[in-house]
């Protein structure tokens, strides 16, 4: 099943179902008007939806109309709760940093959406973005182990977590998490649930390659699944190790990486990068500085990932860097 939420001119939009190929969409009124309804009540409109989007993609859909992801808002343009992990290898780890999981809050209350543009005060504030992945959650009880923390995911999505990256080291030597350095986060323009993915969800982990471009350059083509460190269902353990998660939580990976094997494996990645600060870093590491720039005005992002049948399963974000409105 694919959801997507459509702009109506509230904060929360309008739920739809769109069809397997992202051809064409039906708005979900009569069972659900917002995602969060949705999955506060998982077990009664699910199955609903379900029967939708089966009719949708029969060619059954009785008020059908062609799916536009110029109009779709984030999935869930307000979350509970927004966190993200560092699942896979990374050569931004500081070198004194502890080994282990570590989980980063963010700022759930304005999520973007796939085409949204990314507005910043200045260039200068070294603009990165991140791709990834995100899971939304379930109810998930205090304690459960990752087993059963994976059994809490009821849909995935694309994200693309922009960095400021000018500002971290200040944040950095406050000892405090990252507030104005983590501006803003989309999302990609539907959520889908695991059964869409088939084989390639294997053990919490999605084993596609993330396309990633930057002003049409191809930049990244990383396998989010063998090197992903820690799987989605202990990023959700580690969440709710002390606390309950509630329905309408989104975990996210971190940018997908693969540092590549034997001798070369942290100065070598082959397949790219899905943000520049890691870009940077190999630069550094191979020849003393770092030579790419960050993200200026008018540049373009597109984060996309592909089924085994080559279509695109997300949709893709595709995005701008614009000056701030005065």
């Amino acid at each position: 099943m694919k959801l997507a939420t459509y702009q109506d001119g509230s904060r929360d939009g309008q739920l739809v179902v769109v069809s397997r190929d992202l051809a064409s969409a039906h708005y979900a009124t009569g069972i659900a008007s917002r995602l969060q309804q949705v999955l506060d009540d998982w077990g009664f409109l699910s199955p609903q939806l379900q029967d939708l989007y089966d009719a949708l993609n029969q060619g059954r859909g009785r008020h059908t109309f062609p799916f536009d992801p110029l109009q779709c808002m984030a999935p869930l343009p307000r979350a509970y709760q927004w966190v993200e992990g560092q699942a896979y290898p990374s050569l931004l780890q500081a070198q004194d940093a502890e080994p282990g999981l570590v989980l980063a809050p963010g700022s759930g209350d304005n999520l973007l959406g796939a085409c949204e543009l990314l507005r910043c005060q200045s260039e200068a504030l070294d603009v990165d973005f991140g791709a990834g992945l995100a899971a939304i959650t379930a109810d998930v009880p205090q304690g459960s182990t990752p087993a059963q923390a994976l059994d809490g995911v009821r849909l995935l999505l694309l994200s693309n977590s922009v960095r400021l990256r000018s500002l971290e080291p200040v944040e950095r030597a406050k000892g405090a998490g990252w507030v104005q350095s983590a501006p803003a986060t989309a999302f990609s323009p539907v959520a889908i649930t695991l059964d869409e993915l088939g084989d390639a969800w294997d053990k919490g982990r999605v084993h596609l390659p993330l396309h990633t471009s930057w002003n049409g350059r191809k930049v990244g083509m990383c396998d989010a699944g063998p090197e992903m460190q820690y799987h989605f269902g202990q990023l959700i353990a580690q969440l709710c190790a002390t606390r309950h998660v509630r329905a309408g939580s989104i975990v996210g990976s971190g940018p997908v990486a693969n540092a590549g094997v034997g001798s070369k494996a942290k100065t070598d990645w082959p397949k790219g990068y899905n943000c520049i600060a890691e870009k940077r870093a190999m630069e550094t590491l191979h020849g003393g500085q770092p030579s790419t720039a960050y993200l200026q005005f008018g540049d373009t992002v597109r984060i996309e990932m592909k089924g085994m049948d080559g279509l695109s399963l997300f949709g893709a974000i595709d995005q701008e860097l614009a000056p701030l409105l005065r």
